[in-house]
């Protein structure tokens, strides 16, 4: 048996594991690092991701990946310009849908969807992005009723803060400062309730928002929402699954590094923090998925190790995820 955590793909890099299980099979669809000249910055513009891969596995503890090769390509997106950051797939009726995060000719991040017949692609693209939709880090998720529900955003440069401010500092006369300001919407003052991702119900074609967007709001053990300045506020990287009835809202904190998770009642919450999933990584944040496949719960996720983080290139891992008889995740040991 394979030594687990391992790196999935060694020959080339990959980040933002999105894990899903159809026909029997694991297929894991990354976003695409690549060394493109551009200087690190708090608004990711070094990272220029400009296609997708898929890669898939008959056994992920031990099986090398199959890469099925380029599914979707920047240049076939007719509103993208650059940027092709996180994705998901989802599957309805046999038919098969990618959505993914990309900047337009604006620098505007939307969301966009692409679809296919087969897992493996290729993803054949709307030509529009998803009506209403901004920011980043698209998470799809299918309930047991067949419904579709996509979590997304990302603070920063994923530009969510240009889309709420607490209201509390709007009621109060504070100075949010221009749009996109990040340090005084996410950090001024600690004590607000932290800024959050969203949630939307999907129409039954899977190419639009169903109803406008909700917040997802993580609340501590006392019922109060978690606030600015705690190192568990969202921050990206939403993830959403489902165990024992319970619904899983895991995500990552961002600038304070950690991998956190809450738990629902149903998928729009309010969710109740429940604790630290993974401590922080070599790079400078982590990005997850968490799925079971044949029996086993896995956390995917990555970590720039193999490219001594010079270049914040980073490799996709996985290893095994156990929880609690109590429905707690135990926490995961990166090594």
């Amino acid at each position: 048996m394979a030594k687990l955590p391992r790196y999935l793909f060694p020959s080339d890099y990959m980040a933002d594991p999105s894990a899903n299980v159809f026909n029997g099979k694991l297929y894991i669809y990354p976003s695409h690092d690549r060394e493109a000249g551009h200087a690190f910055d708090d608004d990711g513009g070094h990272f220029q991701m400009k296609d997708y891969h898929v890669l898939s596995f008959n056994d992920v503890e031990n099986d090398e990946a199959v890469d099925h090769g380029v599914i979707l390509d920047v240049e076939d997106v007719a509103w993208a310009e650059k940027q092709m950051w996180d994705n998901d797939v989802v599957e309805k009726d046999g038919k098969y849908y990618l959505i993914f995060s990309a900047k337009d000719y604006n620098g505007v991040f939307h969301l966009g969807v692409a679809v296919a017949d087969k897992p493996e692609g290729p993803f054949v693209p709307q030509e529009h992005p998803i009506r209403g939709s901004f920011s980043i880090d698209p998470s799809v998720f299918k309930d047991d009723d067949g419904q579709i529900y996509c979590y997304f955003g990302g603070l920063w440069g994923g530009q969510l803060q240009w889309y709420q401010a607490p209201e509390k500092l709007v009621k109060e006369g504070v100075d949010l400062g221009p749009a996109g300001d990040r340090k005084t919407q996410l950090y001024a003052p600690a004590d607000v309730p932290a800024l959050s991702s969203f949630v939307v119900r999907m129409s039954d074609d899977v190419m639009q928002f169903a109803e406008a967007p909700r917040d997802v709001v993580i609340l501590d053990k006392n019922g109060e929402r978690l606030k600015a300045g705690d190192p568990h506020r969202f921050f990206e990287a939403s993830w959403m699954h489902k165990y024992n009835g319970k619904y899983y809202f895991s995500y990552s904190t961002g600038d304070s590094h950690f991998l956190c998770y809450a738990i629902g009642d149903n998928p729009y919450g309010p969710f109740t923090y429940q604790g630290v999933i993974l401590d922080p990584v070599v790079g400078w944040t982590t990005h997850h998925s968490i799925v079971e496949f044949k029996g086993q719960w896995y956390l995917f996720y990555h970590d720039c190790v193999p490219s001594n983080d010079v270049t914040h290139l980073r490799s996709l891992k996985v290893q095994r995820l156990f929880y609690n008889e109590d429905g707690t995740i135990q926490k995961v040991i990166n090594e």
